[in-house]
């Protein structure tokens, strides 16, 4: 059985590996949300920035991209994606039933926030833009995280109200 993971954050614009396959689906139950300190990727332990997770929700759905991994890169994928995403435990793997565009179903492997981490949290918008705006870590500034981010679920015809907020407050916060 092939691995599909569901994109719906910085996997959509940095997979890291080439998807033989890719189509935009929905995952009920969950909604995007910047809901998870990062300590590590875009922020610090001193500084914290906020990196997208999917969050549990009566009645949500999050729209992403499901991607097919190649099987004989099944291993490898597999093994990189969990370096990178279960890198402090805030993000559990979890199997998935997605909804492609066509109605069909994809069973996926997809990241979702443990709401029992320490990096669990809940902030209002203009504390989101706020840290967002700052924070800078390994992987570089918080603000490319989300302009990226934003950006691609504009090209593929993704709305989310709260991340285009927080790409106009950002921008306002960072003007120079």
């Amino acid at each position: 059985m092939s691995l599909w993971v569901f994109g719906y954050g910085s996997l959509l614009w940095n997979p890291g590996f080439t998807p033989a396959r890719m189509t935009k689906a929905r995952l009920f139950g969950y909604h995007r949300s910047f809901c998870m300190l990062s300590i590590h990727h875009r922020g610090t332990e001193d500084d914290p920035g906020l990196v997208l997770a999917l969050d549990a929700q009566a009645g949500a759905q999050c729209t992403g991209m499901a991607f097919q991994v190649a099987d004989a890169e099944h291993d490898s994928v597999l093994a990189a994606l969990r370096e990178r995403e279960l890198i402090s435990s805030a993000y559990v793997e979890k199997h998935v039933e997605l909804t492609a565009d066509d109605d069909s179903k994809i069973d996926a492997l997809a990241y979702v926030i443990d709401p029992d981490h320490v990096q669990y949290c809940q902030f209002p918008l203009e504390r989101q833009a706020q840290m967002i705006a700052r924070a800078i870590g390994g992987r570089g500034p918080n603000t490319e995280y989300l302009f990226n981010t934003a950006e691609h679920l504009t090209e593929l015809g993704i709305r989310d109200a709260e991340m285009d907020w927080l790409v106009k407050r950002v921008r306002a916060l960072t003007a120079t």
